[in-house]
């Protein structure tokens, strides 16, 4: 099996030429302060994002996330001095990330104070053997129990008592570490979707301390804000900010997603739009979705499934055909399609006619996303785009070299393709018969920075 080099994937470029990027693996955000606060199943470390902005914005200047996610490149951005915009359509993660971007305002005194206000309620509510008042949410069905019943009645406390809350600031503090949490004391765990721990042979949870662990993660966070606030009065400046909404524009295209933001506005772009794998974040944030209030029955998640990058395969498999985007004028790109298109054709949709329909929404939106980058870039400004491979029926898909192409279209100029992760877990798309089958040669799955700059 060989590993993808730089200069097979841009030809154009050489191995010198490469910046050196860190991995962007998310798992080494854990020990950072504020990126620490909120566990995700995707992005990119601290360390990646500090490396390029020191790199290509060494003065302040303002820097986009279009796809904020939990806000790694926002916070980074706006800790070290930068003004930070970003977009985020999961109404989940833009709030952890509007959160955590708001951490020095909040007052950590005030928190601790909370907290030991947090630890005699639950003493006195164990003690009297209190009735929560809060009840679980009503539209959120799991085919098993979410949480056990003496782990539901601490989650309801729980709740109780951020509801009680007058400090706006303080309640979502707590109801970050509540979101940040919940999972592990659930019945549930991502492996790497959200499914029963029974199903993976993991017992289900009877009982946890869920009051001590939801106090230890504000403790946490509430020592952070005092190292926050620290560091960015060193150059006072505006909030960093996160809209809630798609940064690709709605049909009408007036005053909504990049065009929100003034032309020619950005310094730097340092994003990861979801990958061509169909991970659905929508789904797989449901527990936080409902038991925060973001939603209260399953049409409330339509919107944001019909709004994602991309879509998901299964908004596109029962489509007749989507076609490439016109300006897409690439033949590589269109014989992919059409070689995923022919592969298992007595699987119907489940076959390569439905990933293909998927794969092509997704170039389309690629297409979307480079015609936003080109509107809000400065002239010079530089778009870094982290992305995987992927593979689709046993098809091998160069996503990074379709997507520097395809950015290419719309007015920018592609300048390299880098990987900084030449290896990246994946077996449920690699294994998985449904959405990969056999693949005809070795592929291995990667991850690359795709950088991209205004003329």
């Amino acid at each position: 099996m060989t590993t993808p080099r730089q200069s097979e994937l841009w030809p154009d470029a050489t191995p010198a030429e490469a910046p050196g990027f860190k991995d962007p693996a998310f798992m080494a955000n854990r020990k950072q302060p504020v990126h620490r606060w909120v566990p995700w199943i995707a992005g990119y470390s601290q360390q990646f994002v500090a490396d390029a902005l020191a790199r290509y914005l060494p003065d302040y200047g303002t820097v986009l996330d279009p796809f904020a996610g939990v806000g790694t490149t926002l916070v980074e951005a706006d800790r070290v001095g930068h003004t930070a915009i970003g977009f985020e359509i999961n109404p989940y993660a833009a709030f952890a990330c509007a959160t955590k971007l708001k951490a020095h305002r909040i007052d950590p005194v005030g928190l601790q104070r909370s907290v030991c206000a947090f630890r005699e309620f639950h003493a006195e509510a164990e003690a009297s053997g209190l009735t929560p008042r809060t009840v679980p949410p009503a539209g959120f069905r799991t085919r098993t129990a979410f949480y056990s019943p003496k782990v539901l009645r601490k989650v309801l406390l729980a709740h109780d008592f951020m509801a009680a809350q007058s400090d706006q600031a303080i309640a979502d503090a707590f109801r970050l570490a509540f979101a940040a949490t919940m999972v592990g004391y659930s019945n549930y765990s991502y492996e790497p979707s959200l499914g029963r721990k029974s199903a993976v042979g993991r017992p289900d949870v009877d009982d946890y301390p869920v009051m001590e662990t939801i106090a230890a993660k504000v403790v946490q966070m509430a020592t952070d804000c005092v190292g926050y606030a620290e560091e960015r009065d060193r150059r006072p400046r505006q909030d960093g900010y996160v809209h809630h909404e798609s940064f690709l524009p709605n049909q009408e295209g007036r005053e909504t997603g990049y065009r929100r933001l003034d032309e020619n506005s950005i310094d730097l772009l340092i994003t990861s739009p979801p990958y061509l794998n169909n991970y659905h974040y929508n789904r797989n944030t449901r527990p936080h979705l409902y038991w925060l209030g973001f939603c209260e029955e399953p049409g409330d998640l339509k919107p944001l499934e019909t709004q994602n990058f991309g879509t998901y395969w299964q908004n596109a498999r029962d489509r007749d055909h989507v076609a490439l985007d016109p300006a897409i004028d690439d033949a590589e790109i269109r014989d992919t399609l059409d070689e995923i298109r022919a592969r298992n054709p007595e699987k119907g949709i489940y076959g390569g006619t439905g990933w293909a329909n998927y794969a092509a929404q997704y170039f389309n939106d690629c297409a979307r996303f480079a015609a936003g980058a080109k509107w809000c870039l400065k002239p010079g400004g530089t778009a870094l785009v982290v992305i995987g491979n992927s593979i689709l029926q046993g098809v091998d898909v160069p996503t990074d070299r379709f997507l520097a192409r395809i950015a290419e279209t719309q007015g920018l100029e592609a300048v390299g393709v880098h990987i900084p992760r030449d290896t990246r877990v994946g077996n449920s798309i690699v294994d998985s018969t449904v959405r990969a089958g056999k693949t005809a040669k070795a592929t291995r799955l990667y991850e690359s920075v795709v950088e991209l700059r205004q003329p």
